[in-house]
């Protein structure tokens, strides 16, 4: 085993949404490539103390990321918990399934409400973690944050507008924290198109889309985001990237 190995056991992940889908894949990987797992959602209790009693040293927090106390709490918590935060993935996010051309229904409170998740809870986050991230940051390995964005937020596509711009708020975000975080903090993005989860089982449309139009002709598996993800945190150079995951569908 590396000596970059050995101390990565040392380093705490905190994956926010990390009970399903991507950001359990994700956490499950940081796991085998070494780091401590912080686990977070906002309901799925059972199954964040079922993960953090598999994974020698993790913990789980519920916490929900439309309140700025929860927010605020979650990082919080973990410091207390772990005495240190070496990476943030900020993977929980919320959608809204509205057709474009209805503008009537994407309200005022939609859009509240994406942003609150999509936009406000992750800059929260970062903003509360920045001081543990500097502390646990060296030259050779700095701190690192990871955002879980979407292809909608940089194609005009998504599930709804509201959902695509807080999307691309989130990308945009990434750079200019790439830019004002450096050196100490490297920001990145994954930029997902359709994902097999429990959440798009009943998307036929998207999946019809994918088979017929996308280059690879399918949507990715959990595990194929975690492998970028492993990539981006792994790197100590890579930073302000972000990386469209959508089986080259954005060629067509």
């Amino acid at each position: 085993m590396s000596t970059l190995s050995k101390n990565r056991r040392f380093r705490v992940a905190l994956v926010t949404g990390s009970t399903s889908g991507i950001g359990s894949a994700i956490a499950q990987r940081l796991y085998d490539d070494g780091f401590i797992v912080a686990f977070h959602s906002r309901s799925s209790v059972a199954e964040g103390e079922r993960l953090a009693g598999t994974f020698s040293g993790s913990t789980y927090t519920q916490a929900d990321l439309s309140e700025q106390d929860q927010v605020k709490f979650l990082i919080s918590d973990v410091l207390s918990r772990h005495g240190r935060l070496d990476v943030l993935v900020n993977n929980a996010g919320i959608n809204a399934m509205i057709p474009h051309e209805a503008l009537k229904e994407a309200s005022a409170d939609v859009w509240r409400r994406l942003y609150e998740v999509n936009v406000i809870a992750p800059w929260t986050l970062i903003a509360e973690a920045e001081e543990a991230l500097r502390a646990s940051s060296t030259p050779d390995c700095p701190g690192c944050i990871l955002n879980i964005s979407s292809h909608a937020g940089v194609r005009p596509k998504g599930a709804s507008i509201p959902y695509a711009v807080s999307k691309a708020a989130l990308n945009h975000m990434t750079k200019l924290l790439a830019l004002n975080l450096s050196p100490a903090i490297r920001v990145n993005a994954i930029a997902p198109g359709l994902v097999d989860t429990p959440m798009t089982e009943t998307w036929t449309e998207a999946h019809k889309l994918w088979k017929e139009k996308a280059p690879m002709g399918r949507g990715a598996k959990p595990t194929e985001i975690a492998d970028t993800a492993s990539m981006l945190i792994s790197s100590s150079y890579l930073t302000g990237e972000i990386i469209l995951a959508d089986g080259g569908l954005n060629l067509t």
